[in-house]
């Protein structure tokens, strides 16, 4: 019996920051981010083992008696959390780098595995649990100061708005776009890895210790999440590359920890290029920039940046975390 389970990582335009806890709970609008599926994918896959004992593979290899003696904690508590506790060969396979790239990957491990896992169980889960599930792991349980953006954008898949209300409720609202404008996206917005990885929840640390300082240039990043939706929907892509601009300045004002010189480095690199607009995804300190500018831009991206940094087109994933793979009738 084998369960494959795939699950996109997550790309925010506008918005981040304002969906941990400390902000959206105590902020009067709450937090809202503006964010898309990228077609880069965590798979995971369970498969049942002859005898009573957890092989886990992933950057490490792990064979325990029992799944309390896991190191990896998200394998652990989501095993916990779905009742699938022995007997199991649990893997994981990452398109992208799994840490410290600014596009969600740890909680698109968490969702992936509790969706396969749910399903090696026998049972079939909506995104809403599968994000509210993951949420209650990495927040609640392991206590990881991040936000809840990534968990609801894996799960679901395609283009949102997710608001964070300040009652605790996560609203996931589809911009519904056209086929064209989709191919816009592709075809203006670039990802550049800058070759560095750093721990997100160290950043957001930072950030929550310089909370108030910060407060100001989160409650201006929520209102660029609405104006992103409304560019979106407009197809006035080039404001939305115009924005990335400005989103950034507002994340550098956040935290110390968010840029150093090597990253403002690459950004003018970027901005010299012809880009309209450029910022670095996630927490900070490392991972991808999100780049926008036409065709041109891009072939200027490539000489630019071709001999040290990697570039991947913004294409969009519409499924959010699936299963792809059940032979549990076999």
């Amino acid at each position: 019996m084998m369960i494959i389970s795939r699950t996109p990582v997550r790309v925010s335009f506008c918005g981040g920051g304002t969906d941990v806890d400390w902000f959206s709970q105590a902020s009067e609008n709450g937090g809202m981010v503006t964010s898309l599926a990228l077609d880069r994918y965590i798979h995971v896959t369970v498969n049942k083992r002859f005898d009573n004992r957890i092989r886990l593979s992933y950057s490490k290899l792990e064979i325990v008696d029992n799944f309390e003696e896991l190191e990896h904690e998200l394998v652990r508590e989501s095993m916990r959390m779905t009742g699938v506790t022995s007997g199991v060969e649990i893997t994981t396979i990452a398109d992208i780098p799994s840490r410290g790239t600014g596009l969600g990957s740890s909680s698109s491990v968490t969702v992936g595995l509790l969706n396969a896992l749910h399903c090696f169980a026998g049972r079939s889960v909506s995104a809403s649990q599968l994000a509210s599930e993951a949420c209650q792991i990495e927040i609640d349980i392991l206590e990881q100061p991040i936000g809840r953006q990534d968990q609801y954008a894996a799960s679901y898949g395609g283009i949102n708005t997710i608001k964070f209300c300040n009652n605790g409720d996560v609203l996931v609202e589809p911009i519904d776009i056209s086929d064209d404008i989709k191919s816009r996206i592709s075809e203006e917005f670039t990802l550049i890895f800058t070759g560095k990885s750093r721990s997100a929840s160290s950043i957001l640390s930072n950030s929550v210790s310089e909370g108030k300082f910060a407060i100001d240039n989160l409650k201006r990043i929520r209102d660029q999440a609405d104006e992103a939706k409304d560019f979106l929907n407009s197809g006035r892509l080039s404001d939305l590359g115009s924005l990335l601009n400005e989103a950034w300045e507002m994340k550098r004002g956040i935290s110390e920890s968010v840029s150093d010189s090597f990253l403002d480095e690459t950004y003018e690199r970027i901005i010299s290029t012809g880009a309209t607009g450029a910022k670095l995804l996630g927490a900070g300190g490392g991972g991808f920039f999100l780049v926008h500018g036409d065709l041109e831009t891009r072939q200027k991206l490539k000489l630019e940046f071709s001999s040290d940094f990697r570039m991947i087109p913004l294409n969009i994933d519409n499924m959010g975390s699936s299963i792809i793979h059940n032979d549990s009738q076999r």
